[in-house]
């Protein structure tokens, strides 16, 4: 690929110059249609240069309010040749929780993908002074000044493109890896979204060692369904450009599947919610089947979960086991990796941590996961599993030029190029962050063990039972998530005297359980339902059977809905808001700590 790339620009300008013919992928009308690398570097070129005719000057903020999709990449690298700051915005968010993003970074113009992302924005406008242009992706915005679409922004740069092509080469050549290439705030479990300064150095000293150790390569396909909001999946798909390989937009998460099938993806990121989700799903499927189906399927795990040992360590599978492995490969794990398209090589997982259990059975089901671990201050990855160097339960080894050490209270600290420059307008929020000796404290506690790092909780989240004991929630939850009936378990109890849960069930089976015993369930009152009480009370007994009495539920509390977004109980990457969650049901709580231990509903 030449020389090695030192901004996002160098990583643009060498794939727009790949002669690759489907750099971009994505649905148009019901068919997949590719966009060429020539076409691609054309429409940025004239874009960055229509931003410039805007008077977006180096240094300014160019939000993004869009969906995953070829025009969300292309604004992207327009906004950063043009030596400004993009700051992408969750499409999920609604109105009231974008404009406070917008004012507090001054944006001064928005790319939005739809006509309802700009219904949100019409009704915020008079609240973002700075905000003078918006401009429409699909779809006709109003005919006032100020507003555009895509293509007007395109046409703008056009002239000044083929007139003077080597204007916008000097725009993007000024950009220097210290310079600041987007804020993207974080989605803040606890306390208020803080903007993440991350350079362009930041990017590319992430984007180039990680490709050192996950093997993307250039005739790869790769399915983009994660939030380019998110700063895992921006990195990836970073990543996969600056090894040439091609990017297909998932329509949906809902469409997924399909997609999978449709695409053929060689490879994806996701976070663990996810690989839960398909999960329950084939064990849902593998339950409705004939009793010999489900005694040949739970053979087959057991195989594959067999085999992982040798798999982690590099060693030859036994003989009687790998002859095992071939015949529950042929009747079961082809049909689970056929869900994931023709070409599946391998998965990435970040964001949260992949409970030990699913990874093994995926894994031994052929279903390659590498899993990794960042946030959106460090670029994001700190550490990442990869072929050759990966173990079980762990989120891998240090990338080459990361450092990382366990501070004396067990909190990770990490230090390199990968470091974000600080919080913006947040001085002191970024001197908490990072110390003086440039070492970034993480909030996460873990373990190091022959250079693999393990995650065992958020330093935060750690609770102290009334007796001093501590309870790390995170290992607990994914226990509790083995049942198939629990989707989603927040384990509370800080200060108290034992530890409970509020449990998200698995609406499915427990819909299908009730269904095959001719319940009559009110749903909005499954808490108070004693069948259905004593099925999670079996469950939550099964958990508790080999734990310390410190880690035991005492008691629970069913919820009659799944979390959402839109209700502002989970971040858009699907992690809980805890703090959140205990305010608005402190009173049930309350009433359910006053009243364990005695007959539910007394």
């Amino acid at each position: 690929m030449g020389s090695e790339p030192r901004t996002l620009c160098d990583i643009f300008v060498a794939v727009a110059a790949s002669g690759k013919s489907n750099l971009l992928i994505s649905k148009v009308g019901g068919v997949w249609k590719p966009i060429s690398a020539a076409d691609v570097g054309f429409t940025v070129r004239a874009l960055s240069l229509g931003l410039n005719g805007l008077g977006i000057q180096p240094g300014d903020r160019v939000a993004i309010l869009s969906e995953n999709r070829p025009e969300w990449a292309m604004a992207d690298f327009a906004i950063l040749c043009a030596g400004a700051w993009s700051v992408p915005i969750y499409p999920t968010l609604p109105a009231g929780q974008i404009a406070p993003l917008l004012v507090d970074c001054g944006a001064k113009a928005i790319f939005v993908s739809s006509l309802e992302q700009l219904g949100k924005i019409l009704t915020i406008k008079g609240q973002v002074p700075s905000l003078d242009h918006v401009i429409l992706i699909d779809g006709h915005p109003p005919r006032e000044p100020g507003f555009m679409t895509f293509h007007d922004v395109v046409d703008r740069g056009r002239p000044t493109l083929e007139m003077s092509p080597g204007v916008f080469d000097q725009r993007a050549a000024r950009v220097r890896p210290e310079d600041v290439a987007t804020i993207i705030y974080t989605s803040g479990t606890t306390g208020e979204p803080k903007g993440a300064m991350l350079t362009h150095g930041n990017f590319v000293s992430n984007a180039v060692t990680a490709c050192e150790v996950v093997p993307f390569t250039a005739e790869a396909v790769a399915l983009s369904f994660l939030p380019l909001s998110h700063v895992f999946e921006r990195l990836t798909d970073y990543a996969y450009f600056y090894k040439t390989a091609s990017v297909a937009y998932a329509e949906s998460v809902e469409k997924l599947a399909a997609n999978f099938v449709e695409v053929n993806p060689h490879c994806f990121a996701a976070v663990p919610r996810v690989y839960e989700k398909v999960h329950a799903r084939i064990m849902a499927k593998a339950e409705s089947g004939s009793p010999v189906k489900r005694k040949l399927f739970a053979w087959a795990v057991g195989v594959g979960r067999a085999r992982v040992p040798y798999m982690e360590r590099g060693e030859r599978i036994p003989s009687d086991l790998a002859f095992k492995a071939k015949i529950a490969d042929a009747l079961v794990f082809k049909k689970i990796r056929a869900a994931l398209g023709a070409n599946f090589r391998f998965a990435m997982s970040g964001g949260a941590p992949l409970s030990r259990d699913l990874a093994e059975f995926f894994i031994g089901a052929g279903v390659q996961i590498y899993e990794g671990y960042g946030l959106t201050e460090t670029s994001p990855i700190i550490c990442v599993n990869g072929p050759g160097r990966w173990r079980l339960g762990t989120v891998g080894r240090a990338l080459r030029n990361v450092e990382v050490r366990i501070a004396d209270d067990g909190e990770i600290l990490s230090r390199g190029p990968h470091i974000m420059k600080g919080y913006f307008n947040k001085p002191e929020a970024t001197a908490e962050a990072i110390d003086r000796d440039g070492w970034f404290h993480t909030g996460d506690i873990g373990e190091l063990r022959d250079g693999f790092l393990s995650i065992t909780d958020r330093k935060k989240d750690l609770i102290v039972l009334a007796g001093g004991k501590k309870a790390a929630p995170q290992p607990i939850e994914n226990a509790l998530k083995k049942s198939p009936y629990i989707a989603l378990p927040i384990v509370i109890g800080d200060r108290q005297k034992f530890l409970a849960a509020l449990i998200v069930p698995n609406f499915d089976r427990l819909r299908a359980w009730a269904d095959a015993g001719h319940l009559d369930v009110q749903w909005n009152a499954i808490d108070s339902n004693p069948d259905i009480r004593r099925l999670y009370q079996a469950e939550v007994d099964a958990y508790n059977a080999d734990r310390p009495h410190h880690e035991q539920i005492r008691a629970f509390t069913l919820l009659p809905a799944d979390l959402t977004v839109d209700d502002g109980s989970i971040t858009p990457t699907l992690k809980v808001k805890r703090r959140i969650l205990e305010n608005r049901h402190a009173t049930l709580i309350e009433t359910m700590y006053a009243s364990a231990g005695k007959p539910h509903g007394a």
